[in-house]
């Protein structure tokens, strides 16, 4: 079962990837992107579905050219079920199941937030994989969540966000910045040139390990408000510094709940997922707590970060070794829990 070589194909969202891995190791990982969203500050479903449609073809066959094997040498399909956008995950669900039934190999049903946890078990993600049990911090543009991870299927959420995700509150403060879509990397340059203590933000007190990042939006949004009154150039004198402060606050956010967890469950291995993991202010957070508090960090590669399907091939590996094959009647679904 360890030579196994199966096909991955992600579709939650906006971008189409499709990979190739082979054990734990992947051969492939081709993802396209879509470029039409930036215009409309945000991901437009119906267009994104139809992006897949035309991309997903290209897409799978540049996997297997990449990694130079033909589509008879795989042993099956994993593809991601949900959450997500429906429209999105129909493409990618209805190509697994017709590339499945004309190749005669199974499928496999994955859940992305599983899989962004799981990606720390490919062979190049870091130089030596997570023990169990271990601490997952899972932050994106639609999740944010502190994930104990007692084995590679027994997961548990002990903290989740209220309301905003951390990527869609640096998104929602870049817009009042006036950035592109997406702000979350755009705000992580910018903020390297400014000043993080320049300006301080209100931050939730939730308790337990939950998040909140509605309040810090609207702190920003009040902030500026008032600024631009007396300055209307305000914004543009001050955005590194605006970034830097954010990008900070938001980062405190995230970190003291973890930290908190790490200490009341004595775990310390500690792992970051999902695509703002590749923030340059959390990974040195990250850093910083592994001298300060003993742990041990597992970060994943940056194209593991952001949606990929070499994180879909490798659940589907792992469920492969099970036995766990999904039924050609399944349907993608919005919502999946972890």
């Amino acid at each position: 079962m360890s030579g196994s070589i199966i096909l991955g194909i992600e579709s939650s969202c906006d971008d189409t990837s499709a990979a190739i891995i082979s054990g734990n190791k992947i051969l492939s990982n081709v993802a396209a992107n879509q470029e039409i969203h930036n215009e409309y500050g945000g991901v437009v479903p119906e267009l994104a579905s139809r992006a897949h449609q035309q991309n997903i073809i290209p897409v799978v066959e540049k996997a297997f050219s990449k990694a130079n094997i033909q589509q008879n040498d795989i042993c099956a399909i994993g593809f991601t079920r949900g959450p997500g956008l429906l429209g999105s995950l129909l493409v990618g669900t209805s190509f697994a199941k017709s590339l499945a039934m004309s190749l005669d190999v199974p499928l496999i049903e994955v859940n992305h937030l599983q899989a962004h946890i799981l990606a720390h078990f490919i062979d190049d993600a870091n130089p030596t994989s997570p023990t169990f049990p271990f601490l997952c911090l899972t932050v994106s543009g639609g999740h944010t969540m502190i994930v104990l991870v007692k084995d590679h299927f027994e997961m548990e959420i002990i903290g989740k966000t209220i309301d905003d995700a951390a990527g869609e509150a640096f998104d929602k403060i870049g817009k009042i910045f006036d950035l592109d879509y997406p702000a979350g990397p755009i705000i992580d340059k910018l903020a390297k040139e400014g000043n993080p203590d320049a300006f301080q933000f209100n931050k939730p007190r939730m308790e337990n390990y939950d998040y909140s990042f509605s309040g810090i939006k609207t702190s920003v949004l009040y902030f500026i408000q008032k600024e631009v009154r007396k300055n209307p150039d305000f914004i543009k004198e001050n955005l590194n510094d605006l970034c830097a402060s954010v990008q900070k606050s938001i980062i405190e956010i995230l970190m003291n709940k973890l930290e908190k967890a790490s200490v009341d469950l004595n775990i310390k291995d500690v792992a970051i997922a999902g695509g703002v993991s590749a923030n340059s202010a959390l990974r040195k957070a990250m850093e910083n707590n592994q001298e300060k508090l003993g742990w041990n960090i597992f970060i994943p590669k940056f194209e593991y970060t952001t949606d990929n399907a070499a994180m879909i091939a490798m659940v589907a590996k792992l469920k492969y070794e099970r036995g766990e094959f999904t039924d050609i009647r399944t349907t993608a679904t919005a919502k999946y829990d972890l």
